[in-house]
């Protein structure tokens, strides 16, 4: 569970992470590649595709973006259930869907990237 965030750091339980990273099936994968949406491929997210979750959370930094279209559609093809959402609010999200029961991956930018 997330348990605090700041420009540059995310805190998962007891554990500060200052890169981005990947939550996926109770496994941090940090660092993870990209530092900035930009750099965002469908290769960053192969662990993702290979046991897909139920809903997968992207947290893009401080604001709401969206990656190259061929990131969506590799998503789309593989029927994940994804959203884009600020990293803050990812994080939070990630919260609720968990204490729901929901099977939720996220990919995580660092708060502070813009």
């Amino acid at each position: 569970m997330f348990r605090g965030y700041d420009d540059n750091y995310l805190q998962l339980d007891e554990r500060r992470i200052t890169s981005s990273l990947v939550l996926h099936r109770n496994e941090i994968t940090a660092p993870w590649g990209p530092e900035k949406l930009s750099e965002l491929t469908p290769e960053h997210l192969a662990a993702i595709f290979s046991h897909p979750p139920e809903v997968l959370l992207i947290g893009t930094g401080r604001r709401t973006t969206f990656p190259d279209p061929a990131v969506m559609q590799a998503l789309d093809d593989a029927h994940i259930g994804y959203e884009f959402m600020d990293s803050r609010a990812a994080a939070r999200t990630y919260n609720i869907l968990v204490e729901e029961g929901r099977e939720t991956s996220v990919a995580m930018l660092l708060p502070g990237v813009s």
